[in-house]
């Protein structure tokens, strides 16, 4: 495996680690445990934050001139973490829509 294979590797695990996170967090909300919740999220964020991070090293050697070769491999990284990342957006919604449904049914 090259450098650039072993690269786009690390944006599909960190992408896929975050993704479960969020995913964990979404169910941890929806059984009541908020704290639980909110650390999955942080998780989720320090995962996406360690893909961007490689992603963006990537763009920044293109900027440089250092062409990355555009491989299916490449193009399943990034839709993976775009994926990942909007997950994760969702989950602080869900989260925060189960806590206000909790607290809703606490005030009737």
């Amino acid at each position: 495996m090259d450098n650039l294979e072993s690269t786009i590797f690390q944006i599909i695990l960190h992408g896929g680690n975050g993704k479960s996170s969020a995913m964990e967090a979404i169910m941890a909300a929806k059984q009541g445990n908020y704290t639980a919740a909110r650390e999955k999220l942080k998780e989720a964020g320090e995962a996406l934050n360690q893909a961007h991070t490689i992603q963006n090293s990537l763009i920044q050697g293109e900027v440089r001139g250092e062409r990355t070769e555009v491989s299916l491999l490449l193009v399943h990284a990034q839709d993976h973490l775009m994926n990942a990342i909007t997950l994760k957006d969702l989950a602080t919604e869900f989260v925060e829509l189960y806590e206000l449904l909790k607290l809703s049914k606490v005030d009737t």
